[in-house]
C-alpha cells in the first residue's frame, strides 16, 4: 500500500497531475531551501516557499498560524522525498488547515510518467506525459509493430511493456531531435527490445559519436506495421528537427510535432547554435511553421512538450488541430521580420545541463542511470513565444 493509499492526507504524484490537468486550485506549500524551490518546483496557481526550520519554530512557539499561506485550499506541503513536508501538512492540519503532503516528494513527482490514448483508426497512439518537465513522448502501435518517438531513458522499460500489452514489439526508437531538456531514450530502448535507433539526417552535422541504424530524410516514410511515419523536415529549434505525420482519414492526420510548435507557444531557435546563428534558425523556424499551417486544418498537432498552464482535453491529452493553433497563436501570424524579432526577444532560461545532456545524447559523453535522471531534473525551458 502507498503512503497515499494509507493516509487520505497524502497526494500522490498521479493525483498532482490530475489536478493540474483539471486546472484545480490549490497552493503548493514547498519547504526545502529556497535555491532548490527556485531551481525547480511544482506549478500551481499559487507556490510558494517557506523552509522546514521556521515550521520547526513556529511549533515551538505556537506561532504555526502566522505562515499559513494566503492561498487556496488544499495547501499541498512539498520537500524532496516526502518527509518534511508530512510533519509540516500534519502541523498546518492542527491548525485546522487543509493541508495534504506530497507522498515521495519531488522524487517521485519526477518518476511520474503516464499514457493516455490518441484517437487513431489503424492501430493504437500513446501520448506520454511527464507532468514534472512537462516532457511528451508517444508511442505508435500497429499489428504487430510498435515505435516509440521521444523516449526518455529513464522509462526505457515501460515502452516494450506498453507495446506488449497491445501484442506488439517495439520495432524503432526514434528522436525528431538532439534533446537539450532530456536524456533520450533511444539507446536505452534500444537496448532492451533490439529495436532500431531511427534518427533524422541532419544529426550527422551536429557531432554524434554513435551509429544510428537509419536516417531518415525529409519525406521518406517509416513502415509501422499497417501505419507510417512520414517525416517533416522542420528545422528551426534545431537543424535537423523534424516532426512525424500518421496519415488519418477518420479522425485527421495526427503529426508528432517534436519540438517545433506547442499548444500555446513555439520552439524557441537558440539551443542547438551560437549566439551569432539564433536569427537565422529563427528565420527557419518561421518558415517551418508557415509549412505547418499550410497543412489541411483537420491535421491533429501532438506536441514534443507541454506547459503546466495549458489545458488537456476531456480524455486528458494534449492535442489540438491546425485550424485551432492557427486561431489560437497570434504569434503564427506575425511576419518574418515580426517573427524573429519577438521570438528572439522572449527566451527562457536554457534547459538545466543543457550542454552536457545535449553530448549525452550525440554519444559524446557517458553517466550513469542515476546522473542521467539528476541532470534533467527541472522545468520545461524549450518554449519561446
Amino acid at each position: 500500500m502507498s503512503e497515499s493509499q494509507g493516509d487520505t492526507s497524502a497526494v500522490d504524484a498521479a493525483e498532482l497531475a490530475a489536478w493540474q490537468r483539471e486546472d484545480r486550485a490549490f497552493t503548493v506549500l514547498d519547504v526545502r531551501d529556497r535555491d532548490e524551490f527556485e531551481s525547480w518546483h511544482v506549478d500551481a496557481p499559487e507556490a510558494v516557499q517557506i523552509p522546514h526550520q521556521q515550521f520547526i519554530a513556529a511549533r515551538a512557539k505556537g506561532t504555526t498560524d502566522e505562515l499559513v499561506p494566503d492561498g487556496p485550499e488544499p495547501i499541498l506541503v512539498v520537500c524532496g522525498v516526502g518527509e518534511a513536508s508530512a510533519e509540516v501538512a500534519e502541523q498546518l492540519r492542527d491548525e485546522d488547515i487543509d493541508a495534504r503532503n506530497l507522498a515521495g516528494g519531488m522524487e517521485a513527482w519526477a518518476r511520474e510518467y503516464e499514457a493516455v490514448e490518441v484517437p487513431f483508426t489503424d492501430g493504437t497512439v500513446l501520448q506520454y506525459q511527464r507532468p514534472s518537465s512537462g516532457c511528451l513522448g508517444y508511442l505508435l502501435v500497429s499489428g504487430d509493430e510498435a515505435a516509440v518517438v521521444d523516449p526518455l531513458r529513464a522509462f526505457a522499460d515501460r515502452y516494450a511493456d506498453d507495446a506488449a500489452d497491445h501484442g506488439a514489439t517495439v520495432r524503432y526508437a526514434v528522436d525528431t531531435h538532439v534533446h537539450a531538456d532530456h536524456v533520450s531514450g533511444v539507446r536505452a530502448v534500444a537496448d532492451a527490445t533490439d529495436a532500431e535507433i531511427v534518427l533524422p539526417e541532419g544529426v550527422d552535422e551536429r557531432g554524434i559519436e554513435f551509429d544510428p541504424d537509419r536516417l531518415l530524410a525529409d519525406g521518406e516514410e517509416l513502415a509501422v506495421g499497417d501505419a507510417g511515419l512520414e517525416t517533416l523536415a522542420l528545422p528551426g529549434h534545431t537543424p535537423e528537427g523534424v516532426g512525424f505525420r500518421i496519415a488519418d482519414g477518420e479522425h485527421g492526420d495526427l503529426l508528432l510535432a517534436g519540438d517545433t510548435l506547442f499548444l500555446d507557444a513555439v520552439a524557441r531557435p537558440d539551443l542547438a547554435v551560437e549566439e551569432g546563428d539564433v536569427e537565422a534558425m529563427a528565420r527557419q523556424l518561421h518558415g517551418s511553421l508557415s509549412e505547418l499551417l499550410d497543412l489541411p486544418d483537420e491535421t491533429r498537432i501532438a506536441p514534443g512538450h507541454v506547459a503546466t498552464a495549458t489545458s488537456a482535453d476531456d480524455e486528458g491529452r494534449y492535442v489540438a488541430t491546425i485550424g485551432a493553433l492557427r486561431d489560437r497563436h497570434d504569434l503564427l501570424s506575425r511576419s518574418e521580420s515580426e517573427f524573429v524579432e519577438e521570438v528572439t526577444g522572449s527566451l527562457p532560461e536554457r534547459p538545466s545541463n543543457d550542454a552536457q545532456i545535449i553530448r549525452i545524447n550525440l554519444g559524446a559523453e557517458a553517466v550513469d542511470d542515476g546522473t542521467a535522471f539528476d541532470l534533467e531534473l527541472g522545468p520545461n525551458n524549450c518554449a519561446a513565444g
